[in-house]
């Protein structure tokens, strides 16, 4: 059986970034963007979703970590879109409700072609995850989200910890792709859609 993979070249003024990823993969990881955390959450989205994921960003962290975060979820999302071809015999939906301590996250998503985020988590979160900006983490799944054309609700409905609160939405996040675009043995050549197209 064929892997299906994705590899994303992006360089700006900005950033450079190089993706790839294998869908098909046992979660074998190598990221590295400059954003200690933001690396570990990478990592979570490879290990979980079983995904191989390579990332390496060379960004302008001497302004800050907005233009690397930005630009590698967007390169991530075109990888992620290529890897998965023409969706055909994939299940296409997926959910996951993962727990972190005291923090919840519900993922749902749908392989669907059309580009839309929900998003919501808890208010007055910290700040700063050591060099990593809180508010980032809705503008990486908008970013993921328009590269990878799917529909995504995450859901927070509680957590106090930063740090929990957003390593929740990265477990959930995978493990809801994971069962996504899983080949369905029971739908082989067919394409999961009444309209024909995704």
């Amino acid at each position: 059986m064929n892997h299906r993979v994705g590899r994303v070249e992006r360089t700006t003024k900005e950033t450079s970034v190089l993706v790839e990823i294998d869908l098909d993969g046992t979660g074998q990881v190598d990221v590295s963007t400059g954003v200690g955390f933001y690396d570990h959450m990478l990592d979570q989205l490879g290990r979980h979703g079983l995904f191989d994921l390579t990332v390496k960003t060379d960004g302008d962290l001497h302004i800050d970590t907005h233009h690397t975060i930005e630009d590698t979820a967007l390169a991530l999302g075109a990888a992620f879109r290529q890897a998965l071809g023409d969706k055909v015999g994939i299940y296409r939906f997926g959910n996951c409700t993962v727990p972190l301590d005291e923090s919840l996250a519900q993922v749902t998503v749908d392989l669907s072609g059309r580009p839309y985020l929900v998003h919501t988590e808890p208010e007055n979160i910290a700040p700063m995850i050591g060099t990593y900006d809180t508010t980032m983490t809705r503008h990486i799944l908008e970013s993921f989200v328009a590269q990878a054309q799917i529909a995504l609700h995450v859901h927070v409905p509680y957590g106090r910890n930063a740090h929990h609160i957003v390593e929740c939405q990265f477990k959930a996040l995978a493990r809801a792709l994971r069962y996504a675009c899983e080949r369905d043995p029971r739908a082989a050549g067919i394409l999961p859609s009444t309209k024909g197209a995704l």
